[in-house]
């Protein structure tokens, strides 16, 4: 019986990029594998099946240590055997008469796992014995990660995937889910006499409408920064003016503000996500768990292109599609700019070190070399 297990990788910080490169490597060894077969097919109308690409491999592992040749060759092989898949599948559905769905290439973001078949080909499990109370996998040209094994692996380890997958949170809008009763019971306010036993009634309801909408946004902003803390070492997020970002867009009487009422809208969508609230209950779960926390600024990180550095406010087609005007790389507009931000962090949190180096190395040379002193 085959069973699979889940479990959370713990990359270092000098190993935080070597998984997303290896997993863009593989994506561009996918498109290149499919271009080959398409202009194979286009040109001399030939097949290219699985064991002409395979035996290729080696040529393109050649092309220097920086690019194809420092993953493993069985992990490109299974890249290579899932896109042979992918055309069996696509002449069986052309057999059977219907859609038959030709194979797509895969842009950043639709390519996300790399498999190692074989325990010892490229990748080991409990690759470090020495270490009894942690479990690491070697994985070549990434090293020994740390896995967070929340519960004991039954049989034997036959394949390994390593699967990149994001933090999107579902936004919950307590308001919007509460504002029809809300609107009723502000009617019914509106209608009452000042004074009135009634008058009372209809505000406790009110007011009870009100602190349930509180109660659900706290309590989302409990769950997922707790889901954060214990899935993440490192957490970086942007550095939110909330009080800016929804500033009234009413004008004044010399000058008169245009969409308002778009804007009224956008303001109530932000305040009902809730993240003041949300940005303060992370900040101490992470100092609690002894997380690190960097906030950066966020200025052209929704216009700057995550592959390529290119910023334009062209690249950000839409609220949630970003399309890079100078190399074409396609995304989700929220993960680019995560991308940016996580990059952004990064960069701050070396140059902290290294300043924190230099001040132990500059106070170890003082102590070696303590000032003279002359007597008059």
């Amino acid at each position: 019986m085959r069973r699979s297990f889940k479990f959370l990788l713990r990359p270092t910080a000098r190993q935080a990029g070597s998984p997303a490169a290896c997993v863009e490597d593989h994506r561009v060894l996918y498109d290149a594998a499919l271009e080959h077969r398409r202009t194979a097919h286009r040109r001399a109308g030939a097949m290219v099946r699985y064991g002409d690409q395979s035996a290729e491999l080696k040529d393109v592992r050649a092309a220097g240590p920086d690019g194809q040749g420092r993953w493993s060759f069985s992990s490109q092989q299974a890249t290579l055997r899932r896109l042979d898949l992918a055309f069996a599948a696509f002449f069986r559905r052309l057999r059977n008469g219907r859609s038959p769905g030709y194979p797509r290439f895969r842009g950043r973001g639709r390519f996300d796992t790399v498999t190692w078949p074989r325990d010892g080909d490229g990748r080991r499990w409990n690759s470090q014995p020495g270490h009894p109370t942690a479990t690491f996998v070697g994985l070549l040209g990434v090293g020994h990660v740390r896995v967070h094994q929340h519960r004991p692996v039954v049989g034997t380890i036959k394949t390994i995937s390593v699967k990149r997958e994001g933090d999107h949170v579902p936004n919950p809008r307590p308001l919007a889910a509460t504002a029809r009763r809300l609107s009723t019971a502000q009617q019914a306010l509106a209608r009452k006499s000042p004074g009135s036993e009634r008058r009372r009634k209809a505000v406790r309801r009110a007011a009870a409408l009100h602190a349930k909408v509180r109660r659900q946004r706290l309590d989302h902003a409990h769950k997922a920064a707790l889901a954060l803390v214990r899935e993440h070492d490192l957490i970086v997020h942007e550095d939110l003016r909330i009080a800016n970002m929804t500033r009234s867009a009413r004008g004044t009487a010399e000058r008169p503000a245009s969409k308002v009422a778009q804007k009224t809208g956008l303001n109530r969508s932000i305040l009902d996500a809730g993240w003041g609230v949300f940005l303060t209950v992370l900040a101490y779960k992470a100092e609690s768990a002894g997380r690190e926390l960097i906030v950066v600024n966020p200025a052209g990180t929704s216009r700057t292109c995550a592959a390529c550095g290119h910023s334009a406010a062209e690249n950000r087609v839409g609220q949630a599609v970003f399309h890079c005007r100078a190399c074409g790389h396609a995304a989700h507009a929220d993960v680019n700019a995560a991308v940016n931000i996580l990059g952004a962090g990064l960069a701050l949190r070396e140059a902290a070190q290294a300043a924190q180096r230099e001040a132990a190395s500059a106070r170890k040379r003082r102590s070696h070399n303590p000032p003279h002193r002359t007597r008059n």
